[in-house]
């Protein structure tokens, strides 16, 4: 029993990156050539995800993985400018399972973890409409191991672009 209760308090600290995408069906995306990298927020109590360093990184990971699709960074007069969030929050979850005497009976574990959620913005410059949006999650059982992770969730979301209607 104890091993079941292991297996499943290990598989939750574990839990993979979410990706959601969600597009303008209107906009002609064939078009979009060049991109402009204007601001990125961060909004995290851990000093680990707060600071210019993680920023730049996402800026760089942004760059590259846009580039790698066929896009042009220039610095004005863009098809498109590019936004991003990126925040950590400590969240918990609780999780039940058998316990007791032949299973009869609940044990409760409360679960503590760190989520971390990128929005990437694509807005046509154009029309100043939001035209492409990729939210990423990832969930570590500690915020320092997110860090490493962001480049992985701007891959991610940069390999839905263009979407496919």
């Amino acid at each position: 029993m104890k091993i079941l209760a292991l297996a499943v308090l290990t598989a939750s600290l574990t839990l993979a990156q979410t990706i959601t995408v969600e597009f303008d069906a209107a906009a002609d995306f064939p078009r979009y050539r060049t991109f402009a990298l204007r601001s990125g927020q961060l909004n995290s109590r851990s000093p680990a995800l707060n600071s210019e360093l993680v920023g730049k990184k996402i800026d760089e990971s942004i760059t590259r993985y846009l580039s790698a699709k066929g896009l042009t960074q220039v610095f004005d007069h863009a098809d498109l400018n590019v936004r991003y969030h990126f925040g950590s929050a400590r969240k918990t979850e609780i999780e039940r399972y058998p316990a007791g005497w032949r299973g009869w009976g609940t044990r409760v574990v409360r679960v503590p973890y760190t989520e971390g959620t990128l929005v990437i913005d694509l807005r046509d410059t154009a029309t100043h409409s939001l035209v492409w949006r990729a939210i990423a999650h990832e969930n570590k059982n500690n915020p320092d191991k997110i860090a490493p992770k962001l480049d992985e969730m701007v891959k991610k979301s940069i390999a839905k672009y263009p979407p496919k209607h």
